[in-house]
This record gives structure tokens, C-alpha cells and sequence, in this order.
């Protein structure tokens, strides 16, 4: 990292289904064969880029869980970590006191730095996992600040903001979207009116009657895609930011994205009706 740059990464691939050891198998030849070269600071992973995601039974929910302090899938992405000198934002599943949730991870050289456990549920992800308890962290990472959202919590703008508020520059957003189209297209709005880089790093591939959407984005703090993947196919997509853009929250010397908001006007929004 210097100064106010940064070379931020994701990458779009398919995780095998319930076999986590194959899995990092994979990632590591995926890794040898795209990051040297690339020096990264930062790389995002899909939802649950451990486990896959079509489950259809309480056993395979459970299977390939694992606690985050001592998990064989962090401790690849640490020692990934270490060989690249990079940190890495990847989904898993995760088990806690006997309970399960949809969670993703923040790993640098020296293993586990953060969490974050997906707050909205998708569909029938709500039968066996519980919605995130975490709040909605930012984590420091070199130069930059970093929040982190799951696949679905995209459609709930009051997030994205709350990250923003909290000073967040980036936007890590590991997800396994099934939905054609409709949050790659939602995901630059949320860089626009937040002023914030946004990494959209979704997988590939068909599970059972799941097919996923691939085209992976990396947003900018102006809504505009620097990257885009294509809708299938492994892919590493990789960029240089400039953090100055967004710390820059004023849209006109006279308005300010953060500053000219009207709270007192907004009660209604905290209302569950």
C-alpha cells in the first residue's frame, strides 16, 4: 500500500459442494496461478466459499461448519495471506454454540482480524441459520477502512450507509446472487450516493435448481463499474483505488452527502411496520 492507493481484487469462482478440503485444493492452484504479479492488498471471496450454498437438509447445513477460532479454511486464507502479503474477505460457515450462521471473514498474515455474520436472510437460508448478531463492523486494513455485507443484505440501503457513516472506504461484498442482474445493477447506486469503493464478489456455477449470476463488480465512489466479470467462468478482477475519492463526500461545493442529512425527519424509517 502507498499513501492514499490501493490493489483491491476479487475473485469469481465455484466452490465444491460440501468438500472444503478440494475446495482449498482449488484456491490455492487458482492463487499460485493469478496473484503473483498482482500485489494485492486486499482480495474478496464469494458467500460461503467454503461450504457451497444449496443446501437442502440440516445435515448438510452443518456440514463443513466451523468455529472461527479454529478453522482449517481461516488457517488457508492466513497462510494464503501470509505468501501474498495481502488480507482476504471470504464467506464461510460458521458454528457457534451450537448455532449457525452465514458469516464472513477478515484474514491477514497473522490469522483472524475480523467477522461480520450476515444480518438478511435469503430464502431458505432462514430454516437453519441465524441472522447476524455482530452489528455491522468496520475493520482497519492498511490505509483504508473496510465494512463488509452479505450476498442479500445488499437490497437494505440503510447498511451501506451505516458502513459509510462508520468511515468505511470500502465495501467488501462476498455473495452467491441468484437474482439475474438486480444487485449488480444496485451495487453502483450504493458506491454513488455513499462515496464508497464496493466489491462484489460473487460465484459461478449451478447447485441443484440454483444457478448462480456470476458477473462480479468493483465499484467506484462515482457509480461507475471499473471491473465487471462475466456471468460465468473463474475470474480475478483487480484495481488500483484512490482513497481521496471517497473521503470526498460533497457532490457540489455546497452539499455534502453526509452533512446535509435531515435525521430529525427520518423517525419513520425505525418503524417494523
Amino acid at each position: 500500500m502507498v499513501n492514499d492507493k490501493m490493489r483491491v481484487g476479487l475473485l469469481q469462482f465455484a466452490p465444491e459442494f460440501l468438500d472444503p478440503e478440494r475446495t482449498m485444493e482449488r484456491l490455492k492452484a487458482s492463487f499460485e496461478e493469478k496473484l503473483p504479479g498482482a500485489d494485492l492488498d486486499l482480495l474478496v471471496l464469494p458467500e460461503l466459499s467454503n461450504s457451497g450454498y444449496r443446501f437442502t437438509s440440516e445435515e448438510e447445513y452443518l456440514s463443513c461448519a466451523e468455529t472461527l477460532g479454529d478453522s482449517s479454511f481461516i488457517g488457508f486464507l492466513a497462510e494464503s495471506a501470509r505468501r501474498y502479503g495481502l488480507y482476504i474477505v471470504a464467506g464461510m460457515k460458521e458454528i457457534d454454540h451450537g448455532e449457525l450462521y452465514n458469516t464472513a471473514v477478515l484474514v491477514g498474515a497473522d490469522g483472524l482480524a475480523g467477522s461480520y455474520r450476515k444480518i438478511h436472510l435469503f430464502w431458505d437460508e432462514k430454516d437453519y441459520f441465524r441472522p447476524g448478531d455482530s452489528g455491522l463492523p468496520v475493520f482497519d486494513v492498511g490505509p483504508a477502512r473496510i465494512g463488509i455485507l452479505i450476498c442479500f443484505d445488499w437490497a437494505f440501503p440503510e447498511v451501506w450507509r451505516i458502513l459509510a457513516l462508520k468511515g468505511a472506504d470500502v465495501i467488501c461484498h462476498p455473495s452467491n446472487l441468484v437474482l439475474p442482474k438486480l444487485c449488480q445493477q444496485a451495487v453502483p447506486v450504493y458506491s454513488l450516493v455513499n462515496h464508497v469503493y464496493a466489491l462484489t464478489a460473487n460465484r459461478t456455477g449451478t447447485e441443484r435448481d440454483l444457478t448462480f449470476t456470476g458477473g462480479s463488480v468493483i465499484a467506484d465512489p462515482e457509480g461507475g463499474i471499473i471491473e465487471r466479470a462475466s456471468a460465468d467462468g473463474e475470474r480475478l478482477l483487480v484495481s488500483t483505488i484512490d482513497l481521496r475519492l471517497c473521503r470526498d463526500k460533497n457532490v457540489t461545493p455546497r452539499n455534502h452527502l453526509f452533512d446535509d442529512r435531515r435525521v430529525s425527519e427520518y423517525g419513520e424509517i425505525l418503524s417494523e411496520s
